[in-house]
């Protein structure tokens, strides 16, 4: 093996998270919008029809499509074809951290502006059961509930124990899931919408602090 030659061929290489491209991959957008001049984040409650996730909050997003040019434009793509307006009212979209799931997939989730006004939306009903906003100072300002899940590790029947150390008495690093609670009025946010969420108030806190 020639050792320059690889070395030649990987050093520009941009890494990745390994065996990603087996990954799906979604794109979500936190929007934020004014009411009555003040400052809100919009959530959707996903219509009772969807066969995944019926009735759950959420932020618009779906997965990233072939043709979508990257993350951003299809972040940008979903919140146009589920709110119902154009790309120019969806300004200064801005990334946050990336989630990568332990179920194969990544989320990409953005931020941004919603121009129009609250009642100028126009909702897909076949994937949007419901619009509501909760102003951002609000959200700042309460604490979220914090559970946590234990992932258990539980390797296949046939798993080959006796070619590792420790064989079936094998000590499998354990992992806990925070999962973060919001609630405003008869709402609940949970899930990766309240994680994606607390990493979004986060973030304000810090450079408020910073300022």
């Amino acid at each position: 093996m020639d050792w320059n030659k690889v070395t030649n061929q990987l050093k520009d290489r941009k890494p990745q998270i390994i065996d990603s491209e087996s990954y799906a991959k979604f794109a979500v957008l936190l929007p934020l919008i004014k009411v009555e001049n003040e400052l809100h984040v919009l959530f959707e409650v996903r219509a009772m029809e969807l066969r995944r996730q019926p009735g759950e909050i959420c932020f618009p997003g779906g997965k990233v499509d072939k043709t979508d040019k990257n993350e951003k434009a299809a972040a940008i793509r979903e919140t146009m074809e589920e709110l119902g307006i154009t790309e120019q009212e969806i300004q200064d979209v801005t990334p946050l951290d990336y989630v990568v799931s332990p179920f194969g997939t990544i989320i990409y989730p953005y931020f941004g502006t919603i121009t129009t006004e609250l009642d100028n939306l126009k909702p897909n009903d076949a994937e949007v059961g419901e619009l509501f906003t909760t102003p951002l100072s609000y959200l700042q300002k309460v604490e979220p509930d914090i559970y946590s899940i234990k992932c258990k590790m539980e390797p296949e029947q046939n798993f080959p124990f006796h070619v590792i150390p420790g064989g079936v008495d094998y000590e499998w690093q354990a992992r806990n899931m925070e999962e973060h609670f919001y609630y405003y009025g008869d709402k609940v946010i949970w899930g990766l919408t309240a994680r994606i969420l607390h990493h979004f108030l986060q973030l304000l806190q810090k450079f408020e602090r910073n300022d």
